[in-house]
């Protein structure tokens, strides 16, 4: 027989379940999408490179430039062998015989460079084809996982898949289709965290205390990011790819909106792992003493929770750094001072999701540890999971 507060937290899941199954259905991407242009114009195609040489190809690319001769590996030109002109290697990327490269096509391909006419270069470089060797990297990565983790591993690349087809195909279709952006994140969010909790640990008291726990501190979030953002007056075009769909799209995008979008999917995995152990920590301990009252167990798992968060939010710091590290390099290079450089936009995004991640990982610790105390000891101990600690 459930008690009443027993009641009431099935009661919260399954509200929450509702709204974020709503919210999917209500959000769901249109036919009508916002369209991009194309970055590179003209027909891309995946080239092999045959040959690299300096030999005959100043007029075409200037000193310490390199013939590329490759051949098409696919498309309507597969077989057809041509060439590219590429500078030096302070310009373009280095490229060895055997690599496989996007080539855009400018002309009719020819097989012998035209050394009197530079702009008849019939291939230009556009990128590097890095399908297998990411591939190869995944397989590599699904092994590890299931090989240390066994059917545990095999569910949570489960949950991963899952997430990724959320975030891919649901919320940036939902984007393009003119949804406000922090909503549709707020929802895929949730939907993310509700789906990879229940797949990677099942349904119970862990699950249960972790779930609403994440849901708190996800609203939480969304909340200090809107706040955040205005405050710190984030406006989203610092970047390159802000700056391209802000040109090429056909449709309106909320660049402001999508900057907040960042902020919450950015925090979700960090935010999964902190609800997930600290309801691991409380229901150990409750299996450990079994007469421990519930005031003694918050803090004792609090104890745990704080020496966890150090780790994390050190972990989120050096990830959002990492990702503003070229810059940095820039500003520093300059001769900017660093608290002058903290003030460009660039790098403000950056600190303000740290910050804002941080705080709201802050306060999943005690938002989940007092939810997981109140569920485990409505249990008896003897009828707690036997589970492993999960991290």
């Amino acid at each position: 027989m459930l008690s009443r507060v027993d009641r009431i937290v099935v009661a919260l899941l399954l509200l929450i379940s509702a709204a974020v199954a709503a919210g999917l259905l209500l959000l769901w991407p249109g036919d009508e999408r916002a369209e991009v242009g194309p970055i590179t114009p003209g027909v891309v195609e995946v080239a092999e490179v045959v040959s690299v040489s300096p030999d005959g190809c100043v007029a075409l690319a200037g000193p310490g430039c390199r013939l590329v001769r490759v051949v098409i590996t696919g498309g309507q030109d597969g077989g057809a062998r041509s060439y590219l002109a590429l500078p030096s290697e302070a310009f373009a990327p280095e490229v060895t015989p055997g690599d496989r490269i996007r080539v855009q096509r400018n002309g009719p391909l020819t097989p012998e460079p035209v050394l009197g006419d530079p702009a008849a270069q019939p291939l230009s470089f556009v990128d590097f084809e890095r399908g297998r060797a990411l591939l190869v990297l995944v397989c590599v990565f699904a092994f590890v996982v299931i090989a240390l983790a066994s059917w545990q591993g095999v569910r949570s690349l489960v949950g991963l898949g899952l997430s990724l087809v959320l975030v891919v195909g649901w919320l940036v279709p939902a984007i393009l289709s003119g949804r406000p952006p922090l909503i549709a994140a707020l929802v895929g969010g949730a939907a993310v965290m509700l789906v990879t909790t229940a797949l990677t640990h099942g349904f119970g008291l862990k699950s249960t205390a972790a779930m609403l726990g994440a849901t708190i501190t996800l609203a939480l979030i969304v909340a200090l990011s809107v706040v955040a953002v205005e405050a710190v007056h984030i406006t989203g075009f610092s970047s390159e790819e802000s700056t391209i769909l802000d040109a090429r799209a056909q449709g309106d995008i909320s660049l402001h909106g999508l900057v907040i979008a960042g902020i919450v999917i950015g925090t979700l995995g960090v935010l999964d792992d902190i609800t997930v152990s600290q309801s691991s920590t409380v229901l150990a301990l409750r299996r450990a003493d079994p007469g421990m009252a519930a005031g003694p167990l918050f803090r004792e798992a609090m104890t745990v929770g704080r020496d966890h968060l150090g780790a994390t939010v050190n972990t989120l710091v050096l990830a959002y750094a990492g990702a503003s590290l070229p810059t940095l390099l820039i500003f520093a290079g300059q001769g900017t001072p660093f608290t002058e450089a903290v003030g460009y936009e660039a790098v403000a995004e950056q600190i303000v999701a740290t910050l804002v991640g941080s705080i709201g990982l802050v306060a999943a610790v005690p938002v989940t540890t007092a939810l997981a105390t109140l569920l485990a000891t409505r249990v008896p101990a003897a009828r707690l999971p036997r589970e492993r600690h999960a991290h």
